[in-house]
């Protein structure tokens, strides 16, 4: 025994047992003696855990049991045409070097260091599910794959100057993606589309096992705030991504203040540098607007809109003074499927209006304009002139998201909708949707003290556009120009998913007449001159993004890059394309090690000044 051990047991501090001979028999003996009642309770605390425990662990084994028994899981099938939207496995776990004779042309000198980015669908499991079951069938949309993000790192080689390229993907790890990995199958029963029977099991089953109604799937863009990056889609919130690993780090919680989804396309606000964020719910709240400070650390402002319905919110506005919401009838409605109808629906015989809302205003302060009915996801961008606020943005006469409703060919439906549509005209022949997805350049000008809204057309028939790009330095503010993917309505009919044959270049300040046809296409409204960059046969691209030159104020002295494919080749690249020659051969075009399938929404992240790890 130590001294201090002695001197306890000889003063008659303790005293010591027969039998004891060391301070820890002792310890040992008073424990034994003296905290019996306790330690006969806490035991009991245990097996208490244990029984719960093992009851919450042979529910959960029932669970699955009666979903694997009661829910049989099929891929959906891609065909010919489709297989470059069949997801890739990861590359590994480290950036692959691309080769100088992978490289045609040269990176311009004052191309920025940097990390170009893509979001996309990329199944887990090979192919989107459905279920069948007693219940009825439900299946995945198109959108929603998993999230991949694929990657062209942009470094200069500290002693020779030269550029060095390299190429990484990954899976955005969510939660629910985890929990798929781990139990190696698929699990999340689909809850979008399909039979209101299934639907409503599926969420309570998910729920019951997962805690979770559906899968997050990050699938849609990456945004920059504050120096992080984050992957996003709609049905959940953020997940931050090291740019240099393209780990995912964690979910961007706000520490439980903003509590709900978090919408595709957050805006940052011009000269504040703040972050205006929307999410929509399927339950009151239905849409809830807030505001992020400048270094992301505070919710500066968080208010209800007290929309009357639920709707699908892909995208919003931002001006100098304003906050643009679009409140258009894809709804989302509950009490739909419980009766029987989709969850998920373009209302026909709905209305369209376009909020316009003082920077922290509330609900009372939005001043709302009623215009045509119509289907938007994407605006270009916003900015005020004078008394008028104006939006432009793209317009289609029905979504294409979820698709049909449940008895319709979905093939056929996909496939009619993305075919052109005749000069003049929007519609075809009654029962029929053919050209309802065509989109075209559009705009509202709403005037703020008429309350009186202007809206048309600013580019014809010819072609249809989606995902929107600009110099992002003009977002809220007047611009000249403006960029998007040009849809080829062919290809995207016959394989019956979007497809996009090249890109386009708006010049909103210049009229189309005069203009010969190659550099420009006239609307039926004698719309704005269009430039096109044509990518040549069976090519294909997707994610593109602006990115402007080192050191230049001029807003379209810079580049658009984009993944792009070849299906004849079955090949993908990425092509660098200098937007003052914007209809002359890419500067650069470099090929990747595999296959990138198509995907949605690009970024470019400029090098932070630090080392990379």
């Amino acid at each position: 025994m130590t001294s201090i051990s002695r001197a306890l047991c000889s003063d008659g501090f303790f005293t010591r047992p027969p039998g004891v001979h060391s301070i820890q028999q002792l310890t040992s003996s008073l424990i034994s003696s003296k905290f019996q009642p306790l330690l006969r309770e806490l035991k009991q605390v245990s097996l208490r855990l244990d029984i719960s425990k093992g009851i919450k662990n042979a529910s959960q084994r029932l669970l699955d049991l009666l979903v694997d028994s009661t829910f049989k899981f099929t891929a959906q099938p891609l065909l010919p045409s489709q297989r470059n939207f069949a997801p890739v496995d990861e590359i590994g776990p480290c950036w692959v070097r691309i080769d100088a004779d992978r490289i045609e042309g040269e990176v311009p000198s004052d191309f920025p260091e940097g990390f170009y980015i893509r979001n996309g669908s990329n199944p887990l499991f090979g192919a989107l599910q459905s279920t069948e079951s007693v219940f009825g069938r439900s299946s995945e949309t198109w959108v929603e794959g998993e999230g991949m993000l694929h990657a062209i790192r942009f470094a200069r080689d500290a002693d020779s100057g030269k550029w060095k390229v390299s190429y990484k993907n990954r899976y955005i790890q969510s939660d629910t993606f985890r929990i798929e990995k781990e139990k190696n199958k698929p699990c999340f029963l689909p809850a979008i589309e399909g039979d209101s029977a299934a639907i409503l099991a599926a969420y309570f089953l998910n729920q019951l096992r997962f805690g979770k109604i559906n899968k997050y799937i990050s699938n849609t863009n990456v945004f920059e705030h504050s120096g992080k990056i984050y992957s996003i889609a709609e049905n959940h919130i953020p997940q931050e991504v090291d740019i240099f690993s393209l780990e995912t780090l964690g979910n961007w919680d706000r520490n439980g203040e903003w509590g709900r989804p978090f919408i595709a396309h957050p805006k940052k606000a011009p000269g504040s540098g703040e972050l205006v964020i929307v999410g929509a719910d399927a339950v009151k709240p239905y849409l809830v607007l807030g505001i992020l400070s400048a270094d992301g650390r505070t919710l500066k402002h968080k208010v209800d809109l007290k929309l009357e319905r639920s709707i699908v919110c892909h995208d919003i506005g931002v001006t100098n003074m304003y906050n643009i919401i679009l409140d258009f009838p894809i709804t989302v409605d509950i009490n739909r499927l419980i009766q029987g109808g989709p969850l998920m629906k373009y209302d026909k015989e709905s209305y369209g209006r376009i909020g316009v809302m003082p920077r922290y205003g509330d609900a009372d302060s939005v001043k709302w304009f009623e215009v045509e009915r119509c289907c938007v996801f994407h605006i270009i961008n916003c900015f005020e002139n004078g008394d008028e606020v104006v939006v432009r943005g793209f317009r289609s006469l029905e979504s294409i998201i979820p698709g049909p409703d449940h008895g319709h060919d979905k093939f056929q439906w996909f496939s009619e909708g993305f075919k052109p549509i005749s000069k003049n005209k929007e519609s075809s022949s009654e029962g029929l949707n053919k050209g309802l997805f065509f989109s075209r350049v559009y705009e509202w000008r709403l005037n703020m003290k008429t309350g009186n809204a202007m809206e048309r057309y600013l580019t014809g028939c010819e072609f249809a556009l989606e995902f929107p790009m600009m110099n992002d330095s003009f977002s809220g503010q007047h611009n000249k120009y403006g960029y998007a993917q040009v849809v080829d309505s062919i290809a995207s009919s016959i394989c019956a998913k979007l497809k996009y044959r090249g890109l386009a270049k708006f010049y909103f300040e210049e009229q189309s007449n005069g203009i010969s046809e190659v550099e420009a296409e006239k609307s039926t409204d004698g719309g704005i001159k269009v430039e096109h960059h044509h990518l040549g046969d069976n090519k294909f691209c997707s994610g593109g993004t602006f990115i402007s030159k080192r050191g230049s104020q001029e807003e379209d002295d810079g580049w658009i890059v984009v993944f792009v494919h070849d299906e004849d080749l079955n090949s993908s690249q990425v092509h660098i394309i200098d937007t003052k020659r914007f209809g002359s051969d890419p500067v650069v075009k470099i090929t990747l090690p595999q296959r990138v399938p198509y995907g949605f929404h690009g970024t470019f992240i400029p090098r932070r000044a630090r080392n990379e790890t």
